[in-house]
């Protein structure tokens, strides 16, 4: 009975705590909607649109009169007959789109399982790091498209070089501000743990994982971006599908409407793909967020 009742309980406090979640999320988006940002946003997006449509098709500025301006993006884009062959209603459009993520979503998956761990144990263990920092710091200035050759040969096959390219800018990224987030934590942590009996284990997972965790998933953002731009220049190099190499396949066969479809596309899935690991960080931080009110 004690075994049943404690249970229950127990599920009665899982589901409470869904329910404050769920609170806590609507009456942020609230806070958010009366507050002045949301509109400021769309300013900032209607002040942009307005610069591009007077400089191309207004004043049609020096610079700019051969770019493509809005009326004519929009009319390509979400035309059922397009012109240049990609919009909202040709199934070709959705598999380029289809084909980037899945690559960056590899390469990221990747980097976050290899990167943390390598940033975590780096951060903890100073002999570790002086073994593998140097190492880091020599490869990751190298720029992505010099090894562009290399992850030919190691890589048979264009899919894997291309997912290889993209891992490597996350990969550094997160290991970095891994880093960084373990040696941000107070060394007063560390004492008081040892103190109180902790074993080497429990300070990993009791202490330097909460404590980098800001980090982490600031370094999460930062690669996510990253791959993105990686992936561009991997798939304009390589690639047969995938937004890269729709934008320079478009430059050479002279379409440049499709050139700012698909970078118009690249951004608005990275700034999504952002904000789902910026959510993911608060649902995991509702300690730091707490701290921050």
């Amino acid at each position: 009975m004690q075994t049943v009742s404690s249970n229950i309980s127990q599920s009665e406090a899982a589901s409470d705590h869904e329910v404050s979640s769920v609170e806590m999320m609507r009456y942020r988006f609230g806070q958010w909607l009366k507050s002045p940002r949301p509109y400021l946003m769309l300013m900032g997006l209607g002040l942009f649109f307005l610069f591009w449509y007077l400089t191309t098709e207004v004043f049609k500025l020096p610079r700019f009169e051969k770019l493509p301006g809005p009326g004519q993006v929009l009319t390509e884009w979400f035309s059922p007959d397009p012109v240049y062959g990609i919009s909202i209603y040709v199934p070709e459009y959705y598999q380029h789109i289809w084909k980037s993520v899945f690559r960056v979503l590899e390469a990221f998956g990747l980097a976050t399982l290899l990167g943390v761990p390598l940033g975590l144990f780096m951060g903890w263990k100073k002999t570790f790091k002086d073994y593998t920092f140097p190492i880091v710091e020599t490869l990751r200035p190298i720029p992505m498209l010099a090894w562009v050759p290399l992850a030919i040969l190691m890589w048979p096959g264009r899919e894997a070089a291309i997912v290889y390219l993209t891992f490597l800018a996350a990969f550094f990224a997160t290991t970095l501000n891994t880093l960084l987030g373990v040696e941000s934590i107070d060394e007063v942590y560390f004492r008081a743990a040892r103190c109180l009996g902790s074993k080497p284990r429990h300070i990993f997972f009791k202490v330097v994982v909460p404590g980098a965790l800001p980090f982490i998933f600031t370094g999460l953002q930062i690669s996510m971006g990253v791959a993105w731009f990686s992936l561009v220049a991997g798939e304009m190099l390589a690639g047969e599908y995938g937004l890269g190499y729709l934008i320079w396949n478009s430059f050479v066969m002279v379409q440049y409407p499709i050139i700012v479809i698909a970078m118009v596309t690249l951004g608005f899935i990275g700034w999504i793909s952002s904000a789902l690991i910026r959510f993911v960080g608060t649902l995991l931080m509702k300690w730091k967020v707490r701290e921050a009110q």
